[in-house]
């Protein structure tokens, strides 16, 4: 009786952990450019965070947002990403990039890193720069 009682509480455990949400972490911040010059309403703004801990691999996205400006600079963002693909050692960034009909308008030229242990600065403030 006691073993049957035992199990079915490790059953019923299990099926606790298995219907709890999982845990995710978020930046917010917020993209902004030097120029006075207001976006078109068809633009469109990407975000990523990405693992770059290897220089002789691609860099790993852990989370993008991607859509059409809503407004003017500064224009905000939220990325939400799991932190169990956060690894100790590693290196991370975030970067920008505006777009116009595929056409690149902006895009960050500086090494945006995060640390991803709760102790970034938020709102992050992340500089892009025009390409033409």
């Amino acid at each position: 009786m006691k073993k049957l009682s035992l199990l079915c509480l490790s059953v019923l455990l299990g099926a606790c952990q298995s219907m709890a949400p999982s845990a995710s972490a978020h930046l917010d911040g917020e993209v902004f450019y030097l120029q006075r010059s207001a976006l078109p309403p068809t633009a469109v703004l990407s975000v990523s965070l990405r693992d770059v801990s290897l220089a002789d691999a691609p860099a790993v996205l852990l989370a993008e947002q991607k859509g059409p400006v809503k407004g003017q600079v500064p224009l905000p963002f939220h990325l939400s990403y799991d932190p169990a693909q956060v690894k100790p050692g590693h290196r991370y960034s975030i970067s920008a990039r505006i777009e116009l009909d595929g056409q690149l308008l902006f895009i960050s030229s500086r090494h945006q890193g995060v640390q991803l242990n709760g102790q970034d600065p938020q709102p992050l403030r992340i500089r892009v720069d025009s390409v033409r």
